[in-house]
């Protein structure tokens, strides 16, 4: 029997961009804007990707890597405040082995002629599959 565990997680990103928080928000917002930097690399292949941007609209990226099970990552958004905040819940799963479960806090404030950005995110690391040290350093898919 596989034992079973969770790690729990907490941990804050901030940055600073030059460019207005409707456009940094936009790079989450709109599907072909979060294609260009969201997804596994180029040798995964290519990613399968959904994406609902509505508060109750889910979002889904998938991609395998050679030799490998498909990784995914399933959301939820819960509150979207254009051009200030972004809530959702995700899932990431390798193959069918459910491996962590978060709460993502994207706040986008302005800062100068640009913005500040701080993501928290509070998660569970099921299994020993995952940890926060790769949640926080990003993943792919």
């Amino acid at each position: 029997m596989t034992k079973r565990t969770v790690t729990h997680g907490t941990f804050t990103i901030d940055r600073r961009f030059d460019a207005s928080p409707r456009r940094v928000f936009q790079a989450f917002a709109d599907p072909e804007a979060k294609a260009r930097w969201f997804g596994g690399p180029p040798e995964w292949g290519p990613n399968k990707k959904t994406m609902d941007f509505r508060v109750g609209g889910r979002e889904t990226n998938r991609a395998t890597p050679p030799d490998h099970k498909e990784h995914s990552y399933e959301a939820v958004y819960y509150d979207i405040v254009p051009d200030e905040r972004i809530v959702y819940a995700y899932e990431m799963h390798i193959g069918d082995e459910r491996i962590s479960v978060s709460l993502a806090t994207i706040q986008f404030s302005p800062d100068g002629a640009g913005t500040h950005l701080k993501l928290t995110e509070q998660g569970a690391f099921l299994d020993a599959f995952d940890n926060p040290r790769y949640a926080r350093r990003g993943r792919s898919a």
